[in-house]
């Protein structure tokens, strides 16, 4: 986590009252690692059609990265990814998901691939569920009644109707609000800027996360969807200007955090951070810091 010590910001980018912190750091080596590619992993319901798990079969020559809070659309029911993974090549992989549409239990055995990625909230009712059975089972399913109102919170929020109570139905909202749609396109279109790993999210004067990739290239693979994510999370009221001294600190004090450490589910270690102000997660893989994300509580 040294890395991020030594992480810097630049100027905020504010739409639809939220600020975007560019996030920069510097690792002396990434090796190849692959993610967002369609044909490169096949995403199934395990044989045992279990809720907590799915099973990931990668189809390429080098690891794939996929990143906690991402949904997978299909199967029996829409996923989320409870820890991030770093699924190595060629290999068969159960993995730990949480259940995000409460009221399906049907369909087809396959996904049909990463569809987007659930809300700030979401993750971090899942994140602290799974860091509590981590510490306790040393397991990583998450508390899925929390997950599960979390996810009916946020529906409710955004006055999104959903017969099967599906996160993904949420989405609609950009249908719905010009403003909200205009923001999302924009910054699609202008993309991350040059060298840019991650992004420090702030609401008015309040940060309220931060998300960093290994390199700029992982976090350019991930932008529309992280886009979509921070602007359905857009504030109703906003109080005080962006502090770009306060988003700095908001990443030190992730660096700086004490977490529990265990085998990733596939490459790597995982850390699990939970204290008062801050529940988050890291997966390093040989001293590279592949991915980490932070939720202020």
């Amino acid at each position: 986590m040294d890395v991020l010590e030594r992480a810097a910001v630049g100027a905020p980018i504010s739409r639809s009252g939220i600020s975007l912190f560019p996030l920069y750091v510097i690792q002396p080596f990434t090796p190849a690692i692959a993610t967002g590619i369609a044909d490169a992993i096949r995403i199934d319901e395990n044989d045992q059609q279990m809720v907590s798990t799915i099973k990931v079969t990668s189809l390429i020559d080098k690891p794939f990265l996929l990143v906690e809070g991402e949904t997978f659309k299909g199967g029996l029911q829409q996923r989320t990814l409870n820890v991030s993974v770093l699924v190595p090549p060629r290999v068969e992989l159960d993995i730990p998901v949480s259940c995000v549409e409460a009221g399906r239990w049907s369909g087809d055995r396959s996904f049909d691939g990463v569809s987007g990625q659930v809300s700030r909230r979401v993750r971090r009712a899942k994140a602290e569920g799974v860091a509590q059975n981590v510490r306790l089972a040393d397991h990583k399913a998450s508390d899925q009644h929390a997950v599960w109102e979390s996810v009916d919170g946020e529906l409710c929020r955004l006055a999104a109707p959903s017969p099967t109570r599906n996160y993904a139905d949420a989405e609609m909202l950009f249908d719905q609000r010009d403003d909200l749609a205009d923001s999302v396109g924009e910054l699609t279109e202008l993309g991350p800027l040059p060298g840019m790993c991650g992004v420090v999210v702030g609401h008015g004067r309040r940060i309220v996360s931060a998300e960093v990739f290994a390199d700029a290239e992982l976090f350019a693979a991930k932008w529309d969807q992280i886009v979509r994510s921070i602007i359905l999370d857009a504030p109703d009221d906003v109080v005080g200007r962006p502090s770009p001294t306060a988003a700095l600190r908001f990443v030190q004090r992730l660096a700086r955090a004490k977490p529990l450490t265990s085998s990733g589910v596939g490459l790597g270690f995982e850390g699990h951070i939970q204290s008062p102000n801050l529940v988050g997660q890291t997966l390093v893989w040989d001293e590279l810091l592949v991915h980490a994300v932070g939720f202020a509580t």
